[in-house]
């Protein structure tokens, strides 16, 4: 079984909770890595002030100064910093003096010795339970052991200042977990309301049933982030409209194209079998009923290919077309028709040639022209015009007649559909021909129109061209 994606909200709140944290996580690092060094810099501050009392104390020790007397001083040089121990011993290793309780013996031994005391060059060791920070340094003196150098180890307890930093972490860990739960719940509830047009549009979509096709959305009353889905609902939404109505009408139409021939041969064999017949008599009804059975079959035939056409299934066997040839070949067809309405039929124009299906383009030239010469009053032309416009071969047929009205002029390629509703009966097809036209030019790769005028009605076709 497929598995579910996940839903925007969880998505979002997961995204925007991932940054929240990882942003608080490298906040309360940066703070804790300032407060540390922060301490260390007073850790640093106060160990130099202990080395500058030390060795100006040296520097003004008299020459063979007593034993106690110099213990005072050294005791005396650092009051003020009570945290901090040092010791001062001779290059031998001898000590000279030592901070009560101090015993920075170990701390010399593993210590190197540095020139300063700065954050880079102070240590860090453990001695009972208790952690020091310190240094070691080396220092000429003239008044003790002769001229020679002297080690002094500084250090200051730093437990003071761990126990805060453990505790500040702790406090941090807690801190920032509340703080993410706080803002991954405020992120839900933002998405779930920033979500609430999406929800609205939704439950417009459920009430859309087949009998509201007309409702449309407010594109204007929706965020700016939904106006396109908004419009291309709308725009799906319409062209499901005219489905629906171009389907309702086509079922309705055809089962009233069908309706009157099966109804005539039912009244025929009904008044066939009302008594008896001569044999030529019932020729005569067996005549008229292949005449119905025909006309169905036209009907269904026509209906067929429409239906292979709107589901991209006609696959036209390509080959060279001289259009005025065929055009010809047309006119010699229906030329005693048009000989007997007194219409006459004329060709102008160049040799144009087209890549296409010769019976598909001579039955869409035919259903044309055929409705041509049946709108053309007596004693008038309809007039053929071949031309090459920018590498397309034009065809256009054009007759005088009655006006299309306009309402009507961008209809007359639907099936089924007449201008005038009363020739529905007159014998003059089912309506499918120009529908079947525009299918056979767009198969084609091109496209045909129509226009009207009080002069005359034009129909064009507008397809690639070829060499001839």
């Amino acid at each position: 079984m497929k598995r579910r994606p996940a839903s925007l909200a969880v998505r979002l709140t997961v995204s925007i909770g991932a940054v929240i944290t990882i942003v608080l996580l490298t906040f309360g690092w940066i703070v804790e890595r300032s407060i540390n060094n922060h301490f260390i810099q007073q850790d640093v501050d106060e160990l130099n002030a202990v080395v500058q009392a030390l060795k100006h104390t040296l520097a003004t020790l008299p020459p063979n100064i007593a034993p106690g007397e110099l213990n005072e001083r050294f005791a005396n040089a650092v009051s003020g910093h009570h945290n901090a121990e040092y010791r001062i011993s001779s290059d031998a290793g001898v000590e000279i003096y030592a901070s009560p309780g101090s015993n920075l013996d170990r701390f010399v031994r593993i210590a190197r010795p540095v020139e300063n005391v700065t954050i880079e060059t102070v240590g860090i060791w453990k001695d009972h339970e208790a952690i020091f920070r310190g240094a070691v340094l080396r220092t000429a003196s003239d008044s003790l052991h002769g001229s020679g150098m002297l080690t002094i180890a500084v250090a200051t307890g730093i437990d003071f200042h761990l126990h805060y930093l453990d505790s500040f972490r702790n406090y941090l860990r807690i801190i920032t977990v509340a703080a993410c739960l706080i803002a991954i719940l405020a992120t839900w509830l933002a998405v779930h309301q920033g979500h609430a047009p999406i929800r609205r549009i939704s439950r417009e979509m459920r009430r859309i049933k087949s009998d509201q096709l007309h409702i449309r959305l407010e594109p204007h009353a929706v965020p700016a982030e939904l106006i396109e889905l908004a419009t291309s609902f709308n725009g799906m939404l319409e062209r499901l409209e005219n489905v629906f109505h171009r389907l309702s009408d086509f079922s309705g139409d055809i089962a009233h194209e069908l309706r009157t021939p099966i109804t005539n041969l039912k009244t025929q064999t009904e008044v066939a079998l009302s008594q008896a017949r001569s044999v030529e008599q019932y020729r005569e009804i067996l005549y008229s009923n292949l005449e119905e059975y025909e006309r169905m079959a036209k009907m269904v035939s026509d209906m067929l290919f429409l239906a292979q056409a709107d589901n991209n299934l006609l696959k036209p066997e390509l080959v060279k077309i001289d259009l005025e040839t065929e055009i010809r070949i047309l006119f010699d067809y229906f030329g005693a028709w048009a000989e007997e309405r007194e219409v006459r039929l004329e060709i102008v124009g160049q040799q144009i040639c087209i890549l296409g299906d010769r019976l598909m383009i001579r039955r869409a030239l035919s259903n044309v022209l055929s409705n041509a010469i049946r709108y053309t009053p007596p004693g008038n032309t309809v007039g053929v015009t071949l031309e090459l416009v920018t590498k397309a071969a034009t065809v256009r047929i054009e007759n005088p007649g009655p006006i299309i009205p306009a309402e009507h002029i961008n209809r007359i390629f639907e099936r089924f559909y007449r201008t005038d509703a009363s020739r529905r009966r007159s014998g003059e097809g089912a309506g499918l021909g120009l529908a079947i036209a525009k299918s056979i030019v767009e198969a084609h790769d091109g496209t045909i129109h129509a226009s009207s005028t009080d002069q005359s009605t034009a129909f064009e076709f507008s397809l690639p061209s070829i060499d001839c």
